[in-house]
This record gives C-alpha cells, structure tokens and sequence, in this order.
C-alpha cells in the first residue's frame, strides 16, 4: 500500500476511521455498535437520524493499511483495495465523548455490514462517509405519518426522538418478534403501533392495510416512512393517488429489496426513478 502515499491530494476523499467502543444486542434481531469518532469534530447531534456511507474493512487488514485506503477516491483503487459501502444510518450521537450509535439488523453473516458487527469487539475498527443531512430537516405539519420495517427503524426512532414536543401524528413499525419492540422517547400525543411479520424476505402488505384503515387528518400531514422497495411502491402510489400527499410533505423511500443487494437495488431504484421520470 505505499503507493498510496503518492497519491494527489485532489484525488483523496474524507473517509473517517471509526473504532468500535462496546456492542450490544439491543433486541433479538437489531445489534447496536457503539464507534469512538474523534475525527468528526464539526458533528453535532443534529445528524441524528442522518445517512452515512459504512465502508466496510477487508478481512485481515491492517489499521493503518484501511486508514490510507479510505482516504483515496474509489476510482483511484483497484477492485480488490476498494471496500464494501453500506448505508446506514446516524442514531445516536454524543460530541462529549465522540460516540456514535449504529443500529445493523442482524442478518447473520450473509451481509457484509451484519457480519462486521455481529464479529465486532472493542478495537474493531470501520471506515465511514458523511453524515449527509437528516432527510427532515424541519418539522412543521399538524399531524405526522411515520412507518418503517425494521431496516429503516433507526431513522423513524430519530425522526420521532427530534419532533416537537407537542407534535401528533401516527408511527407502524413492522418488526420480526414481539421482542424486537424498542423503547425511545416520542411526543406524548404520538400513537406507536407495532406489527409483526416474521419473515422479511416474503412481501407484506400489513403497512399498506393500516394506512388503508387510518382516520386521515385536515391539515397539514408530514411523512416519514422508508423500507422495502417493492411496499414502497405500493404506499406511495396510495399516498399519491389516494390522498394527494404534496412531495414537498412527503419522506417515502426504499431502503433494500427482497431479493437484491444494497448494488444491485441502487440500481433498480434508479431505473424505476427514469420509469417515473
């Protein structure tokens, strides 16, 4: 890896080397992995519930080997030095320690990321891109629609966690087993319901059936909701043709899809937005 060192300082990106302080199984089916980041001196907790590239290190690298490699452009590596990225999302973050929490579903070691973590100890250490900014960045609406699969609970949780105190509104959360049930602070007039559906990987409809069967508010609706494309699909048609959901008003979007990797289903998203387009 010296060759790394003559690389153009126009050609290195922002990568963030990222150890791992302690992990914990937060339920029987999501591993919270809690990172030392004392790189990501501008961050503060407004990022919460923001998206982040996880660049995910080769089995038997080196510290300093994966410290050089996530500090150069992809395309300036070969195919075999260029880590796996995976999305994830911020959900905790804490400037006195420079601690972040990530939630991964644990897949068991069929993913990259599930894999990393459910291996991961004291010392492990990950590469990171970003934070963006949160999706929501403001909250403003009479009532809010949250959903989520367990994929995309982490940015519900921090989506609900930021909303004014006085905010109403209605969250669904799809999870595997009634012990995958989490405990977060929400508004006081927030209705939290939890269903289950116990495979994942089979399409479910119960998201779409709970909308079908709301008392829809005047006023202003703000959306939150994100998981599997394919039901995706489905609740925003509905929102759309059913309910008139201004854009601007509306967080909707898939996260993963039965059947594809997170490469693969980037690309599918894309071709479906052209569709669209």
């Amino acid at each position: 890896m010296n060759s790394l060192a003559k690389i153009d300082p126009q050609k290195r990106q922002s990568g963030h080397l990222l150890t791992v302080k302690h992990v914990k199984n937060l339920t029987p089916n999501m591993l919270r992995v809690t990172l030392h980041c004392p790189s990501l001196t501008d961050m503060d907790s407004s990022r919460q519930g923001a998206h982040c590239k996880l660049l995910i290190p080769q089995p038997e690298i080196s510290e300093e080997a994966f410290r050089q490699i996530i500090s150069v452009k992809p395309s300036e590596l070969s195919a075999d030095q260029r880590p796996i990225r995976r999305t994830y999302t911020v959900r905790h973050f804490r400037k006195k320690n420079m601690e972040m929490d990530i939630d991964f579903v644990n897949h068991g070691d069929e993913g990259p990321a599930s894999s990393w973590a459910r291996h991961a100890i004291p010392g492990s250490f990950i590469g990171l891109l970003g934070p963006a900014l949160p999706k929501i960045k403001e909250f403003y609406a009479d009532w809010y629609l949250v959903a989520a699969d367990m994929s995309a609970l982490p940015l519900a949780a921090a989506t609900i966690e930021a909303m004014p105190k006085d905010a109403k509104g209605v969250a669904i959360f799809e999870i595997t087993t009634a012990a995958d049930k989490q405990i977060f602070e929400a508004p006081e007039s927030f209705e939290i319901n939890w269903i289950l559906h116990s495979n994942p990987h089979k399409p479910s409809i119960n998201q779409l059936s709970f909308f079908k069967n709301l008392d829809w508010p005047k006023g202003i609706v703000q959306t939150c909701i994100a998981g599997e494309s394919g039901l995706i699909k489905q609740l925003r048609h509905y929102l759309n043709t059913e309910k008139d959901l201004p854009k601007k008003d509306a967080y909707i979007s898939g996260y993963w899809k039965i059947g594809l990797v997170e490469d693969e289903h980037r690309t599918w998203k894309n071709n479906e937005s052209k569709l669209v387009g």
